[in-house]
């Protein structure tokens, strides 16, 4: 017997044709970032099909926003690397 629900990523598929229009009137940048967003979703589709919520954009924004908290904590952990290399130059050559 076949599958009476669409799966998660054919939904997101047919969210991502909903928002061509949109993406159209974006600047070429912003088109390359509105892509990305929809990659960090796809990146997630097991975890959002799990979830069968009746509202899949809601899937679709928490994928977009774990995805963007892992960036921002990978950042963090650079920029701290970098303040650590240079308060370790630092020590014992400042006035």
């Amino acid at each position: 017997m076949g599958r009476t629900n669409a799966t998660y990523r054919d939904t997101l598929r047919a969210l991502e044709r909903q928002w061509a229009d949109y993406r159209r009137g974006l600047r070429r940048d912003e088109q390359d970032q509105f892509d990305r967003l929809f990659e960090y979703a796809r990146s997630h589709a097991d975890a959002s099909g799990y979830l069968n919520h009746p509202e899949p954009m809601y899937a679709l924004l928490v994928s977009i926003a774990l995805e963007q908290e892992a960036q921002l904590e990978e950042l963090a952990a650079r920029i701290e690397t970098l303040e650590e290399a240079i308060d370790g130059r630092n020590d014992g050559t400042e006035r």
